[in-house]
């Protein structure tokens, strides 16, 4: 599945027809997530009846398209409230709860259309938002208009927006770089290689906390309700996009860079959640954004046709990199000293080469029994050969 996204260019009382379409889709979905709260058993083809009940019985829910009012009903997250209870996912199952501020309206097949150049949208439903222009740099002619599945109306701090979920596959050809890579995130650098090379922590929250501060002083400062109060708060919101964009321009191109560089990476699994308990070190943690970095590592590996291999965390700084003995250390010991072979590196730089060694291992296993080639269609060269790190795996 790929989402194009296009801003929307048009008049104000288009604009204001946005508005409603999403308070309606926010209030199916929570009058959905009511009659599920207070009626056992009720199934999504329940639900998708109460929606066709709902529109016969308030105007304003009439004019969303049916088919969006169902895809509303799909947005109480009660499916994916029982398959987190089903799998008995640790923590928080996510259970279904009232929505606030809604800011998305999603069609599915109808209630929408394109003109022939593909650069134009316009809605079909009873809020008769019209004809939007679509700006942009990618190019819907290049997708045939049945394998758009989806559109999804957004509004940000900056305008709305239309994203078009594709029913397609991206896959680029790029020539094997005949190089793995071993990366352990941190906090003082955003990751370690194997080879010792650091990408430094951009920090862009920690950047923007004392602007964030006084934005935020501002709007509480106004009267509710007010116009100057609505105006302070689009400044706060757009300031949090612009940290919201920065942080996933600087995952997004960190990814490709490691991606396209190497064949095969490894990574720890990390629990952020977990670690995000340590009171300490909670807003670093999540400030670095691991977690928005590693899910793009996944995808433009997948993309590229790269190998990807997530480790278990357990020890990757304990044990030595040289030798495999387990020399422990505190969390503010950066550097390791083994007494058994003295090897002396920085504490990241050794956990990025157990990281290494671990994902080698680990596809070493899954790739046994293979004559001449791996999994991932290239040669063994990384079970016999030289990696980044200059170790030879095996």
């Amino acid at each position: 599945m790929i989402v194009l996204e296009f801003k929307l260019a048009g008049a104000a009382h288009q604009y204001a027809a946005l508005d409603e379409a999403i308070r309606t889709t926010q209030f199916v979905r929570n009058k959905c997530a009511r009659k599920w709260m207070d009626e056992r058993g009720v199934t999504p083809s329940d639900l998708n009846r109460y929606c066709a009940i709902l529109a016969k019985e308030y105007d304003f829910a009439g004019k969303l398209n049916s088919q969006a009012r169902q895809a509303a009903a799909e947005r109480a997250a009660i499916l994916r409230f029982y398959k987190n209870c089903r799998a008995k996912t640790p923590g928080k199952k996510g259970y279904p709860r009232f929505q606030k501020d809604g800011r998305s309206v999603e069609y599915k097949q109808t209630g929408w259309k394109l003109d022939e150049s593909r650069t134009r949208l316009t809605l079909t439903d009873g809020f008769t938002a019209g004809t939007f222009k679509l700006r942009g740099t990618r190019d819907l002619l290049d997708y045939a208009l049945d394998q758009i599945k989806r559109v999804r109306i957004v509004k940000r701090a900056d305008g709305y927006y239309g994203q078009f979920c594709l029913d397609a596959e991206r896959r680029v050809s790029v020539e094997a770089s005949g190089k793995a890579v071993g990366i352990d995130l941190g906090v003082s650098h955003f990751y370690t290689d194997s080879a010792g090379a650091t990408v430094e922590n951009p920090r862009h929250p920690q950047r923007s906390e004392k602007a964030l501060k006084r934005l935020q002083r501002r709007v509480s400062a106004k009267v509710k309700g007010s116009n100057n109060r609505a105006k302070a708060r689009g400044r706060l919101g757009r300031k949090h996009l612009k940290v919201r964009r920065q942080r996933r321009d600087f995952a997004v191109k960190t990814a490709r860079a490691l991606v396209m560089s190497h064949d095969v990476i490894a990574y720890e699994d990390l629990r952020v959640s977990n670690m995000v308990q340590n009171r300490r070190l909670a807003k670093s943690i999540s400030d670095a954004g691991w977690r928005s970095f590693v899910t793009w590592l996944d995808y433009l590996a997948h993309v590229y046709g790269k190998v990807v291999v997530a480790v278990p965390p357990a020890y990757t700084s304990q044990d030595c990199s040289g030798c495999g003995a387990r020399v422990k250390k505190t969390l503010s010991e950066r550097t390791h000293v083994c007494p058994h072979c003295t090897t002396v590196l920085d504490r990241d730089h050794n956990a990025a080469r157990n990281i290494l060694a671990m994902g080698l291992r680990a596809l070493a296993e899954t790739t046994a029994g293979h004559a001449e080639r791996n999994a991932w269609g290239q040669s063994a060269l990384y079970l016999a050969g030289e990696t980044s790190s200059g170790m030879v795996a095996g």
